[in-house]
């Protein structure tokens, strides 16, 4: 009788449920290639229809991204459609710093490629033209750990 029951309720309430759909994020207006994005830029939708997978349900997830392409207004956007914003330039300057123990080191560079907080790139001193993988910082900033800092406390760890 119970699963009667469950079965007749589940019956009564399936076309509020089939009409609730699922919210995602939309732009409100269209959005250019490369501009950061703000939650004044986006609004929620619910569709009916499935919707493919990384189609972003949260604004959290896009406020302060930047776009990778024109994002249309009212249409749904991917997490691939995103990316952090660039805070180094590909052929642009950096400050390029070097830890190691005990020392610190700040010198300028040529970035060979582009990133955005967080993100690795490859940096060239331009006196001698070797290229350094850096972890970008900030604007115009990296930080390159030096390979015998990392050998070095690799081995004090391992010793007793």
């Amino acid at each position: 009788m119970r699963t009667f029951l469950f079965a007749w309720a589940l019956l009564l309430c399936w076309p509020v449920f089939a009409l609730a759909g699922v919210r995602i994020v939309v732009p409100s207006h269209d959005i250019a290639r490369g501009e950061t994005i703000a939650q004044t830029d986006l609004a929620y939708k619910t569709v009916s229809d499935t919707v493919m997978s990384g189609t972003v349900s949260s604004m959290d997830d896009l406020i302060g991204m930047a776009t990778r392409r024109v994002l249309h207004a009212g249409e749904s956007v991917r997490l691939e459609d995103v990316r952090r914003p660039t805070l180094v330039a590909k052929g642009s300057t950096v400050t390029m710093s070097f830890e190691a123990p005990g020392i610190t080191l700040t010198t300028m560079g040529r970035a060979m490629s582009e990133g955005g907080l967080g993100e690795t790139v490859t940096v060239q001193n331009p006196a001698s033209f070797r290229q350094v993988s850096a972890v970008v910082t900030g604007p115009g900033q990296v930080r390159a750990q030096a390979v015998g800092a990392t050998m070095n406390s690799r081995l004090a760890s391992t010793q007793p």
